[in-house]
């Protein structure tokens, strides 16, 4: 088996809500709970869930833009623990990150090919006539014409700044990019050329992928694996052909349900109830349990553990 270039074990992130007179937080919310996730060289995982879910900051965590309560990161058998100084700009050039938001990524006082020249400086990388070489290169790599280096981002689509913050994430030569959301904002058929651009550039480059969506479609379109993320917590894990084609989890069977396919939505009968709740009151035992229709005495009581089921398959379900 191949080493994991990301191997997460156990991570763990609150945030305070409001203050009470001594400065203290009135309440919690527990964004990222026991998490633990590994990803290979070349391989994508996707992360799926709904809003609210934890996804986005357990990406931030991974980058370093949030630091971890609790929990380790290794990445390419280095230990990463609140990194600092050299050792979070080493990680900055080996990680990268796209946004869901391409406009507000970039400075809107700054042409777009300054935007991709930036990292080119920081790192030492390229300066002066090289630099701007380098970039024309990154934007007919990524699609965009050379020319539109000196654009600023309002004069530009949505697709065409989400390939300039492609451009500029692959600047560095990163090994890894977490892409949060990166196609929520697109319209449908742009959707679908920023995906396929992004399996191109995983092939040409043998880059790593955590791919975070809302859309469990998406996510199986361009992930080998697919990890399933509910309040905070994983609640099944699988290849990507497994999870879709035979979900073990409710949630996860919901999630395929509310797709716009007709031929899933016709196979999947449990379809979650109401809305997910407040990250800051989390519901005893399994954190479904209010919104499942599996849902017994046992799941309000006691909280499941993502175990094994299959090979290569890990549910966190008392009844699947």
């Amino acid at each position: 088996m191949t080493a994991p270039l990301l191997q997460a074990e156990s991570l763990s992130k609150r945030f305070g809500v409001g203050s009470d007179l001594l400065g203290r937080p009135r309440a919690h919310v527990h964004a990222v709970s026991d998490v633990s996730i590994a990803i290979a060289p070349g391989e994508t995982l996707g992360l799926v869930g709904e809003s609210g879910s934890g996804k986005s900051t357990l990406g931030r965590l991974l980058v370093g833009l949030e630091r971890a309560d609790g929990g380790t990161i290794d990445f390419a058998g280095e230990r990463i623990h609140r990194p600092r100084g050299r050792q979070l700009r080493a990680l900055r050039r080996r990680v990268q990150m796209i946004f869901q938001d391409p406009y507000a990524s970039l400075d809107p006082r700054m042409t777009v090919g300054q935007s991709v020249a930036e990292p080119l400086g920081i790192h030492d990388l390229a300066r002066g006539a090289a630099a701007r070489d380098r970039v024309r290169d990154l934007f007919e790599h990524v699609g965009l014409r050379g020319d539109m280096t000196g654009r600023y981002p309002h004069a530009l689509s949505g697709g065409q700044r989400q390939r300039v913050g492609i451009a500029r994430a692959l600047a560095v030569e990163p090994q890894l990019i977490v892409a949060d959301e990166p196609v929520a904002a697109l319209d449908v058929s742009i959707q679908a050329q920023i995906v396929n651009l992004l399996l191109t550039l995983q092939a040409q480059h043998n880059l790593a992928y955590l791919f975070i969506s809302h859309d469990i479609a998406v996510v199986a379109h361009i992930s080998h694996r697919i990890a399933v993320m509910y309040l905070g917590e994983l609640v099944e894990t699988g290849s990507a052909k497994a999870i879709i084609g035979s979900p073990r989890h409710p949630y996860t069977e919901g999630l395929i349900a509310a797709t716009p396919d007709p031929a899933r939505r016709a196979q999947r009968k449990i379809v979650p109830a109401g809305e997910i709740p407040s990250p800051t009151d989390l519901p005893s035992g399994c954190r479904y349990h209010t919104r499942c229709p599996l849902a017994t005495a046992l799941c309000r009581r006691e909280q499941p553990r993502l175990s094994p089921r299959e090979e290569g398959r890990l549910v966190a379900c008392h009844h699947r």
